[in-house]
């Protein structure tokens, strides 16, 4: 999430009898002309710790982190960023979720039904891939973190050029799964069909993989793929002289860092990296779903809202027709509308990233952490009246973690001009996390290399998914995939860098 949105990890004391609640979520929120899909996702961490996020997929939410609070067998769900709250019980059979959730001005009861994914079919059993698989253990020797993942070999005698694969925000497996998709996965697998060794790590806290994800700061991530890559350099069959790192989001960020320190890689495939400073980030992406959240959820879904809002025109603009209005006076008054809806939005807009940025700034000048804390969840709960005051403690202490603190200074802009290797650059048109004035940014700060190729694909969102009218079918329904298109892109990179 994000995206480089905070990692929101609870790291709590734990009641004596936690509910587990491992999977996804869904449910709709029942709004003004319409519905609005919601899904929670939640991971059970190492050490009695969970992740949870939440999406919006009318409203391009993805990954947004929450925090979890469990009092005795009330569930509290916090989305600081969009300013959203589910508060509700498990039901006996363990298979919903039952309570309310709310933001300023909304408030509705809402059922989240655990998603249990399809049985194989037997009959749909799926040959060995023609590849070789290894299960892997490595250690970051910097600081001893043990890290798990998969190593993907191609067929045949090598060596085999080879990448690392590293992951956006937040405590990812190693195939990236996001529901059914799997991001990494996929790309693992066409990747090694394409002849290139890829190795993709379950991150700190997950699996088999150690350390803790609430202490884990964008630096310790840097020191992972340069384990990754030291890991490589000892393997048969892989060609030592031609590794890459392969970055999604904030590692996208890793992978520029890691290739401005000693022992770079060979090449670098950023895909939808930020350009601009991490509190910055911050600012924005938080200010720009708890836009679309508090338009949306109060008015309805983002298409009902739209289609509300177009009726009430539309029905004004037949009125203006009936009393004898020319069409000339009708589109008039329709610009007129379009944009009173735009400024009101800026203005909305502008007042939540001045409310962040204010917030973001106490953290900042406020070096000792329960005094940041108190003064910015005295914050929150002004900016969100009815906000419970122990979930403004919770997320006032998630936005003072250390990996927070050192995201909000962190400016990815010096060490590109210490980059040097192959750069390639992928952004999608619809990243609603990410946006492509980033691009720009990168170039501009790896303006230095003169290996450095930008690529904008058209349709693609954060999650490098195909748009949705390409989605292959499975049983019937439509599965999302990895963009063939950026597929391409990085295949065609890596052959270039193999055959230069």
């Amino acid at each position: 999430m994000l995206l480089c949105l905070p990692l929101l990890v609870v790291a709590q004391e734990q009641p004596a009898g936690k509910i587990n609640l491992e999977g996804q979520w869904k449910g709709a929120l029942t709004v003004p002309g319409g519905s609005l899909p919601i899904v929670i996702s939640v991971t059970e961490l190492a050490g009695g710790n969970r992740f949870a996020t939440l999406d919006v997929p009318m409203q391009r939410i993805v990954r947004s982190p929450m925090e979890v609070q469990q009092r005795g067998d009330t569930l509290i769900f916090d989305a600081q960023q969009v300013g959203c709250q589910f508060v509700g019980q498990r039901s006996a059979d363990g298979k919903e979720l039952q309570g309310i959730w709310q933001q300023p001005g909304y408030k509705t009861p809402v059922t989240l039904a655990f998603f249990v994914a399809p049985k194989v079919d037997p009959k749909n059993f799926k040959f060995p891939p023609p590849y070789r698989v290894e299960e892997v253990t490595m250690s970051n020797l910097q600081d001893n973190t043990r890290l798990n993942g998969t190593l993907s070999i191609p067929a045949g005698a090598g060596p085999f050029p080879a990448v690392v694969l590293l992951s956006d925000i937040g405590p990812q497996d190693r195939d990236a799964t996001f529901g059914s998709y799997r991001m990494f996965g996929e790309l693992a697998d066409y990747l090694t069909r394409q002849g290139t060794a890829v190795l993709r790590l379950d991150d700190r806290g997950v699996g088999q993989s150690g350390g803790d994800p609430t202490s884990t700061t964008t630096a310790d991530l840097v020191k992972d793929a340069q384990a990754g890559l030291n890991f490589l350099r000892t393997r048969p069959l892989i060609d030592f002289s031609r590794l890459g790192l392969i970055g999604h989001g904030e590692g996208g960020n890793v992978a520029l860092l890691a290739a401005a320190q000693p022992l770079p890689p060979a090449f670098v495939i950023a895909l939808a990296a930020s350009g601009v400073v991490g509190r910055e980030q911050l600012v924005q992406r938080q200010a720009e779903a708890g836009l679309a959240t508090a338009a949306d959820t109060t008015k309805g879904a983002v298409a009902g809202a739209q289609q509300q809002l177009s009726a009430d025109v539309r029905r004004e603009a037949a009125k203006m027709r009936a009393d004898g209005a020319n069409v000339a006076q009708v589109e008039t008054f329709l610009a007129q509308q379009r944009m009173q809806q735009r400024a009101e939005e800026k203005k909305q807009m502008e007042q939540l990233m001045k409310q962040q940025r204010a917030m973001l700034e106490i953290i900042r000048q406020t070096a000792d952490n329960s005094q940041a804390q108190a003064i910015v969840a005295n914050m929150l709960q002004q900016y969100t009246p009815g906000l419970d005051q122990a979930v403004a403690r919770t997320s006032a202490a998630q936005m003072t973690t250390p990996w927070y603190r050192y995201f909000l200074e962190f400016d990815p802009q010096p060490a590109l001009l210490k980059v040097q290797c192959p750069v390639l650059l992928l952004n999608g048109t619809l990243d609603a996390q990410v946006g492509l004035p980033n691009l720009a940014l990168l170039e501009k700060g790896l303006r230095t290399n003169k290996r450095v190729l930008v690529r904008k694909l058209v349709g693609v969102n954060h999650l490098f998914q195909a748009p949705a009218q390409e989605w292959p079918l499975v049983g019937g329904q439509p599965k999302p995939n990895f963009s063939p298109l950026a597929q391409e892109a990085i295949r065609d990179f890596i052959r270039q860098q193999v055959a230069n």
